[in-house]
């Protein structure tokens, strides 16, 4: 099928005329942009860009579908400025937080996206674990809570935003030999390295790989950015979620090994408190956040 975000990313290509450009513009790495371009060709039939090493360029049926691409964005932009006129518009300041695990892979994606939708909102975004932006949230602190599900805390309205599936990230030239897809038996809890405490990621990795809740290592990252460093130096493994899989391979020599079905994942969703008045205005903050969420890694298909 022939998505918009496909389209969004070839106008993008169309106007940069460069691969790197174009998926500076929309936020996402060169391989992915060049993966769904590919996909745009297949599901098409036609080929619709030509690259050199010094130039990339439209072929002439590319020229031909950018004229009915941008016609349709055209419609689409001015769909959704006749929705906004409608309830659920995001106006003035709105305080956002957001877990570490989902704010580097979420955050450059949904914040220009928001920004284009509702011209008229002002952003603020905090970055914690679970705990302390619930309690920020409960106390007015924030508007809304980006993070793991369930949330069953009292006076909280919560709502799915999208699935998030959990792959076993090791060091690309590591000594552990795993086979794929992976068990949670055949995981070595004696190498699987963790968040430190407080972070929601540790717990669900210690379930999924049936570990307890022992201390695994004697170093608790505090970032997955960290965490992915002490992998690609093969120091252990790691549980990496999905949406984080585009950037951090890009940047650490890992390999991604998926599990076996069913696949462990988490569900991410939005938090508010129900009695704020701004009911209507977190369901459009939801699907602003639907509209940019991660696509599946191919590994997952």
């Amino acid at each position: 099928m022939l998505t918009l975000r496909q389209m969004r990313y070839f106008d993008a290509l169309a106007t940069t005329r460069h691969f790197g450009r174009a998926a500076e513009m929309v936020h996402i790495s060169q391989p992915a942009l060049s993966t769904q371009i590919m996909e745009m060709e297949e599901y098409l039939g036609a080929k619709l860009v030509e690259r050199t090493r010094q130039n990339t360029f439209l072929t002439p049926k590319g020229e031909e579908v950018l004229h009915y691409v941008r016609a349709i964005l055209h419609q689409v932009d001015l769909l959704e400025q006749t929705a906004r006129k409608g309830g659920g518009t995001l106006e003035g300041l709105i305080r956002i937080g957001i877990i570490p695990t989902v704010a580097p892979y979420l955050v450059p994606q949904f914040v220009p996206h928001l920004r284009r939708t509702y011209p008229s909102v002002e952003v603020e975004l905090r970055e914690a674990v679970t705990d302390r932006l619930m309690a920020d949230l409960l106390t007015g602190k924030l508007d809304a809570v980006i993070a793991a599900l369930p949330l069953d805390i009292e006076g909280i309205q919560t709502r799915p935003l999208f699935t998030d599936r959990f792959f076993m990230a090791v060091a690309d030239n590591g000594e552990a030999v795993l086979m794929s897809p992976l068990t949670e038996h055949e995981v070595n809890v004696d190498r699987l390295l963790l968040l430190e405490e407080g972070h929601c990621l540790r717990d669900q990795a210690l379930a999924v790989c049936s570990a307890g809740k022992r201390s695994l290592v004697n170093f608790g990252a505090t970032s997955m950015a960290t965490l992915l460093q002490m992998v690609s130096h093969d120091m252990g493994m790691t549980l990496i979620p999905e949406m984080a899989i585009p950037t951090e391979t890009s940047r650490n020599s890992i390999r991604i090994l998926p599990f076996t079905d069913p696949q462990p994942s988490r569900e991410i969703g939005l938090a508010w408190r129900r009695s704020n008045h701004r009911g209507k205005e977190m369901e459009a903050l939801a699907e602003a956040i639907i509209a940019v969420a991660p696509a599946p890694h191919e590994l997952a298909a």
